[in-house]
């Protein structure tokens, strides 16, 4: 890993409030953004279980990753925190308090469309603080199956994504391609707004395992035989792009900005998080010896 840049840290002017529906547990939701200090990070409270309880959006503390991104254990955790994530993560606000009064945030429509709307409603401020940009000198790639993600060295100052999504030619989802630099400007445009998706069939189970109790299938982006149920897609690639949004989000947890090309195929949140930790590691070989040089 190498410092290729540097950029002032960031967080928000004022405090954004978003309402909804959690999608596992049906309860009302209620999540506030609140500005933070330089050098704080995301952090996640449970506000429904008091201020003190803390949970750090950093890759260390992720302990769940199906079909979802989950932080903490036990009574003290968070799922489903990939959308909120991405939004901070896309407009490069790198310390903020996200109290939430259940354990998961609003599920809103299925993207992350809610979350930048309340962000950028807030507004965001530059800190005096510096954050590096980082980038790998060398290929990570990182496997399972027949799934694969790779962080490529960067051609230019900037994060790239690009991802494959293949699920057969027997799927009711089509095989599609999205590539994009990420921008505040491009997520805004292209990303934000793109639903999470799934079967008609895992829609069924989910419920049948007592999750999406107030959630219809028109609520989200599901797919049936003839394509999705009861709504139209925002993008032919919807799926594809929302898939970019799920990466950035868990890239998020890694806790530095990274430049490079991401470029996925067929993986998901496993996999997200194995780079994640993969990129951690190599940032823990590097600061120790930055920090003694200096």
């Amino acid at each position: 890993m190498k410092i290729v840049s540097h950029r002032q840290q960031r967080t928000i002017s004022r405090p954004a409030d978003v309402h909804g529906t959690g999608f596992l547990t049906g309860k009302t939701v209620h999540l506030r953004f609140r500005p933070a200090p330089a050098n704080t990070g995301v952090v996640f409270v449970r506000a429904d279980l008091g201020p003190r309880a803390c949970i750090a959006a950093h890759v260390d503390n992720v302990t769940g990753t199906h079909r979802r991104t989950t932080l903490g254990d036990g009574p003290l955790c968070v799922g489903l925190v990939e959308h909120v994530l991405s939004a901070l993560g896309a407009l490069r606000i790198d310390n903020c308090m996200v109290e939430v009064n259940a354990p998961e945030p609003p599920g809103l429509d299925g993207s992350a469309q809610g979350f930048l709307d309340a962000l950028l409603a807030a507004g965001i401020a530059n800190q005096a603080e510096h954050k590096n940009i980082w980038a790998v000198e060398t290929s990570v790639i990182v496997r399972n199956q027949e799934a694969t993600l790779c962080l490529h060295p960067p051609a230019a100052l900037e994060l790239r994504a690009s991802y494959l999504l293949d699920f057969g030619n027997l799927s009711p989802i089509h095989r599609q391609v999205f590539t994009n630099e990420i921008t505040p400007e491009s997520f805004a445009a292209d990303i934000a707004c793109c639903r999470t998706f799934l079967l008609e069939e895992d829609a069924i189970e989910m419920r049948k395992q007592g999750y999406g109790s107030r959630s219809g299938f028109t609520d989200l982006l599901v797919f049936g035989k003839q394509g999705p149920i009861g709504n139209r897609l925002r993008f032919a690639n919807e799926p594809a792009r929302h898939k970019v949004l799920d990466l950035i989000g868990d890239l998020a947890l890694l806790g530095e900005p990274i430049c490079g090309h991401l470029v996925a195929y067929r993986s998901g949140h496993p996999l997200n998080i194995e780079l994640v930790h993969l990129l951690h590691q190599r940032l823990a070989q590097v600061l120790p010896r930055r920090r003694l040089a200096a």
